[in-house]
């Protein structure tokens, strides 16, 4: 485990006062290296009985390349809305844009014991339900429902391979709005790994959370 305590002396160091980022862990690496970036962190913090987000963003400039570091026990439902703001904010900024900056989110690969990264410059986040397309939705209980049918993991492209249609299906990806930021980082690599036939056609930048 020295790997992670090294990348939490990191973040540490980085945020430069006494708060630690507890990260999601996987055993593939998406990205593992991102060069001119600015760091942006949300902390998992607790006032009475909330739980809260605590954003802080004071070093990230808008022309670099983001990487969000967020705390894995937080729920979606706290971690999107802030998330929403800062892309809105960085794709806004017309005076200091920078076409070729994008947005990561970090995490730990325990195979490779370094720190990798999962890009989401392009996705558009909608707290609420899709209304149309294949709705494939990951529940809090790392279960799959997909148009509200239970479908295992491990089942999940086979079932895409030998859907009937008519016409090319649109796959809306949706998550549980508690589930924490570890099983979401968990999802969206496990996404990575299935294959679309035509992805332009079948996929979309939109993810929802509700």
């Amino acid at each position: 485990m020295k790997y992670i305590s090294l990348i939490m002396a990191f973040l540490l160091f980085s945020c430069g006062k006494k708060e630690d980022v507890l990260l999601p862990k996987s055993n593939i690496t998406i990205v593992k290296d991102v060069q001119d970036h600015s760091p942006i962190y949300i902390f998992f913090k607790v006032k009475g009985n909330d739980t809260i987000a605590d954003v802080n963003r004071k070093n990230s400039i808008i022309s670099t390349n983001w990487i969000f570091n967020i705390d894995k026990r937080l729920p979606l439902k706290l971690i999107i809305p802030e998330v929403i703001k800062l892309q809105e904010k960085k794709r806004g900024d017309s005076a200091h844009k920078n076409e070729n900056a994008q947005n990561y989110y970090s995490y730990a690969d325990s195979i490779g014991k370094n720190l990798a990264f999962l890009p989401f410059t392009k996705v558009y986040y909608k707290m609420e339900k899709p209304k149309f397309g294949v709705v494939v939705y990951f529940k809090k209980d790392n279960s799959v429902l997909v148009n509200g049918i239970s479908v295992g993991k491990s089942e999940l492209q086979h079932y895409f391979d030998n859907m009937v249609s008519d016409k090319p299906n649109k796959y809306m990806f949706s998550f549980d709005k508690n589930i924490t930021y570890d099983a979401y980082i968990k999802n969206k690599i496990f996404i990575s790994t299935l294959k679309f036939p035509v992805p332009e056609m079948n996929l979309t930048n939109e993810e929802f959370i509700f």
